[in-house]
C-alpha cells in the first residue's frame, strides 16, 4: 500500500477484509447497533430510506428493519418504525427489482413518491436548461432528481420525527459518486467504510436474493442512458476500486485515475466553507 492509498483508506474508514462468516455477522450487528444508537441519541423513533432496488439500499434497508425490530423486541418501544420510500421518475426501468427489494426488506411502511412532475416543473421554470446540450441538460436534471429524492425523504422524516438514512460506502465515497445535497445528504450512513464487495457480502448474509446481491450497480439518473452502470461513469471497475482501498496491488494507471477522481471530488466530502 502506497502512502496515498493508506491516507485515503484511513480518511474513508475502510474496514479490512472479512475473515469469515462469524466476522460478517459481527459486522452486521455492529452496524445495527450503530443505527439503534443514532435513534436513541436523536430521541427519534423512525428511520426513512429510499429504496432503489440496488444492493446498497437493499442492504441498508435490511439493517434498518433489523434495528427497529430488535428495539421493539427489547421493550424499548412499540413505536419504533422503518419507512421505505420508493422514488421512481415516471416508470422505473427496473421496477420489478425495486419491488423485490421492498418485499425482501418487509419494511413497517412503504410509500411511493413519483418525482416526474416535480422535476419537470423545475426544468420548465429554469430557462437556462434549454441552452444546454441534451447530454449536459440530462446530467443537470439527474442531479436534480437525486436532490428531489432527498426532499421527499426529509419531508416524510420531518412529519414522522425521523432520521433519513443514507447508503454511501467507501467505494462510492472515494469516487465522489454521489450528488452533493442529494444522496449525499442524510443523517446517518450505516455502510461507511465498506467496499463494494463487502456490501454484497453483508447483503447475502442478511438474506437478500442473489438477483439483488449481484445486480449491476446504477444510479439511474440519466434519461438518455437509463440504467447506466456506475462503472461506466467511473471509468474503472468496482473490483479495482475495492482493491485500491484495501491496499492491494493494481495497475498504476488505474490507481492514478482513482486518486485523481478522489482529489477532484474533495469538495463533495467537505463541510461548507466558512471564513477563518
Amino acid at each position: 500500500m502506497n502512502n496515498r492509498q493508506r491516507e485515503i483508506a484511513t480518511a474513508l474508514k475502510v474496514r479490512p477484509p472479512f475473515s469469515g462468516p462469524e466476522e460478517v455477522q459481527a459486522e452486521i450487528q455492529r452496524r445495527v447497533a450503530f443505527i439503534q444508537q443514532c435513534l436513541r441519541d436523536a430521541k427519534m423513533k423512525t428511520l426513512v430510506l429510499g429504496i432503489s432496488g440496488g444492493v446498497d439500499s437493499t442492504t441498508t434497508g435490511l439493517l434498518c428493519q433489523r434495528a427497529v425490530q430488535e428495539m421493539r423486541a427489547a421493550g424499548e418501544g412499540e413505536d419504533y418504525r422503518f419507512i421505505a420510500v420508493r422514488l421512481p421518475y415516471a416508470v422505473q426501468h427496473d421496477e420489478d427489482e425495486a419491488q423485490l427489494a421492498v418485499d425482501t426488506i418487509q419494511p413497517d411502511e412503504c410509500h411511493t413518491v413519483n418525482l416526474h412532475g416535480m422535476v419537470q416543473e423545475l426544468a420548465a421554470a429554469t430557462g437556462e436548461l434549454e441552452k444546454l446540450s441534451p447530454s449536459v441538460r440530462d446530467f443537470v436534471l439527474g442531479n436534480t432528481k437525486a436532490r428531489m429524492r432527498m426532499v421527499a425523504q426529509y419531508t416524510i422524516a420531518n412529519a414522522r420525527q425521523g432520521l433519513v438514512v443514507g447508503t454511501d460506502h467507501a467505494a462510492e465515497a472515494v469516487m465522489g459518486f454521489f450528488t452533493k445535497f442529494g444522496d449525499g445528504a442524510c443523517d446517518l450512513t450505516p455502510l461507511t467504510g465498506l467496499v463494494k464487495n463487502q456490501v454484497r457480502t453483508l447483503a447475502a448474509a442478511l438474506g437478500a436474493p442473489e438477483q439483488l446481491v449481484h445486480k449491476v450497480p446504477t444510479a439511474d439518473l440519466e434519461e438518455l442512458h437509463p440504467g447506466k452502470p456506475d462503472e461506466m461513469a467511473h471509468g474503472v471497475s468496482y473490483k479495482d476500486i475495492d482493491a485500491f482501498l484495501l491496499g492491494q496491488e493494481i495497475p498504476e494507471s488505474i490507481a492514478a485515475a482513482i486518486i485523481a477522481t478522489y482529489d477532484k471530488t474533495a469538495h463533495k466530502r467537505a463541510l461548507p466553507k466558512e471564513p477563518s
